[in-house]
């Protein structure tokens, strides 16, 4: 089985190409179509800006084949701002959209209450769709690694596979038919990250 993970200069790729190799997946770092189209799932990755980080995608012209692989059904990982440019626009970003595809929007988190931003360390994980095949064997209050000073507010709650309190609690999975994403880092998360990479690579 090969996952493209997608490099378009905005992601910790090796990382998640380690995580995903662990499980006897052949990952398959690149920002070329052919190669995408041809792998039996996807990852994008992803730190820094969202409009950095959409203008990016577009300038290499991988927008309307990440839509078209998802639409084909494929398996597709969204991982910290990889999941925020999933919904349909962001507060970071004053000009550009999201990839649209979980109706809702990014927002930012409040200093209030004391809270530092970013949100960056370990925090539990409330599982709130014990169907999400993302999220089997991961037990309750789990722990898992943030870094992020915004996070996905999805319009259809009925999207949210499981959330986390800072301050407010926030969804920290969304998964709709074929897409998953975390806010989380998987890959940074050790044994409880490194169940969810293997329930994705073993998605049928």
């Amino acid at each position: 089985m090969k996952i493209a993970i997608i490099d378009y200069g905005m992601g910790n790729i090796h990382s998640v190409a380690k995580a995903v190799a662990l499980f006897k997946a052949e990952p398959v770092i690149t920002n070329k179509k052919n190669e995408i189209s041809f792998c039996d799932k996807i990852v994008l990755p992803g730190v820094g800006a969202f409009e950095d980080a959409m203008a990016e995608l577009e300038k290499q012209d991988l927008i309307s084949l990440i839509k078209d692989q998802i639409k084909q059904k494929k398996p597709f990982l969204g991982i910290c701002l990889g999941m925020q440019l999933l919904l349909e626009s962001s507060q970071e970003a004053k000009s550009s959209c999201g990839l649209g595809i979980f109706a809702g929007e990014v927002v930012k988190f409040s200093h209030e209450n004391g809270l530092k931003i970013p949100h960056m360390g370990w925090n539990n994980l409330k599982v709130v769709s014990d169907k999400c095949p993302l999220l089997q064997d991961v037990v309750k209050d789990s722990q898992v690694y943030f870094c992020h000073s915004y996070y996905s507010k999805p319009a259809d709650k009925t999207v949210i596979g499981a959330t986390t309190d800072y301050g407010i609690e926030f969804a920290s999975v969304l998964w709709k038919n074929n897409v998953y994403a975390t806010q989380f880092h998987p890959e940074k998360s050790q044994t409880v990250g490194l169940k969810i990479m293997r329930n994705f690579v073993q998605l049928c």
